[in-house]
């Protein structure tokens, strides 16, 4: 095939220049010998454009260049040809990935092939252990049920997020990847000095962002004693500026018994969040700000609960996002609400 023969110096400006014009072939290994560099080309290049590189005709020659061998871009590639188009069509896209653990959602129609596909996800994800969601979230402890399908089986890691190290188990606690964003946002919100309720801390990953760059206090509280377990070891792994007191109990009991009057709860059960609104509100000072999820179709209706529940008590939305989606139609809604 058709090559252009240049000297080493030259050859970084004037591949960029070639593949600005669409004229680089991308399909073929770029050779070296001695002192050139021989660049592969979809096409010969006009007189003009030699001119403008102050090349000629003498440049070009035929060469052999080796194929590059193309890296597959998705756990589909990985699958190619070996399940069917038309049951590809049934497989789930996303996937999540916990530290060395990737969690899939593969339909029954696939049930035949969730080994085939797990094996592919180890390869294209190169993690140690995959899992299939065999349930959804469930229970006052928030686990779901896997079931592994390749690699080690191997539930306990270490995710990063940020400069953060979680360390969980993905068949014992609750923890979403997909949250990373919204805990940033929530840890740029927080000030030096603040006292924060934490009521569904799981293993503490928005306590520990927090805490991580902030000189706060937070009281981070968890039913699951394995999520506290772990929070304890999160605690220890990384190095905080502010204090977090990890507690396990029912939050009712638990904020009840703590009785302090806190600058900012957050309150991260979308399901059932709306349930502890006034148990929050009773433990908010005057002018604190609540942090408050919701799945929802619109904002108006988490708006409209807060200010229903925190009556009489003065309510100011300070922002409102949609944090990621749970369903056609339904968010994850995130509400901040200062309460004076």
């Amino acid at each position: 095939m058709i090559g252009l023969k240049i000297p080493k110096k030259q050859a970084n400006t004037i591949r960029l220049i070639l593949q600005e014009k669409s004229i680089l072939g991308h399909e073929w290994k770029i050779k070296r010998v001695d002192d050139y560099v021989y660049l592969p080309l979809k096409k010969k290049p006009d007189a003009m454009l030699l001119s403008e590189l102050n090349l000629s005709n003498s440049n070009l020659i035929e060469t052999d260049f080796e194929k590059l061998k193309k890296r597959p871009q998705s756990i589909e590639d990985f699958l190619k040809d070996r399940i069917p188009p038309e049951k590809m069509d049934e497989f789930k896209k996303s996937f999540d990935i916990i530290g060395d653990v990737v969690i899939l959602e593969i339909p029954e129609e696939l049930e035949e092939e969730k080994y085939l596909i797990g094996e592919a996800a180890l390869k294209f994800t190169k993690r140690k252990s995959v899992y299939r969601k065999k349930s959804e979230i469930k229970g006052v402890h928030r686990t779901r049920e896997l079931e592994h399908l390749a690699g080690e089986d191997q539930p306990v890691t270490i995710h990063k997020e940020y400069e953060s190290h979680i360390m969980l188990n993905v068949k014992e606690v609750y923890f979403s990847p997909r949250l990373a964003t919204e805990r940033r946002t929530i840890t740029n919100q927080i000030k030096d000095g603040e006292i924060i309720i934490d009521m569904f801390t799981g293993v503490g990953p928005i306590a520990i962002n927090i805490s991580r760059t902030r000189k706060v206090k937070i009281y981070a509280i968890d039913i699951n004693p394995q999520a506290i377990s772990y929070l304890k070891k999160n605690i220890a792994n990384n190095k905080l500026q502010g204090e977090v007191y990890p507690i396990r109990g029912d939050v009712r009991d638990v904020m009840n018994d703590l009785n302090i009057q806190a600058n900012r709860i957050i309150m991260n059960l979308p399901e059932t969040a709306y349930k502890f609104l006034p148990l929050a509100i009773k433990y908010l000072e005057s002018g604190g700000i609540i942090n408050y999820y919701q799945f929802s179709s619109d904002y108006s209706q988490p708006i409209k609960m807060i200010k229903s529940i925190a009556k009489p008590r003065k309510v100011e939305i300070l922002d409102q996002r949609k944090v990621k989606s749970r369903s056609p139609g339904v968010w994850h809604m995130a509400i901040d609400a200062r309460i004076s």
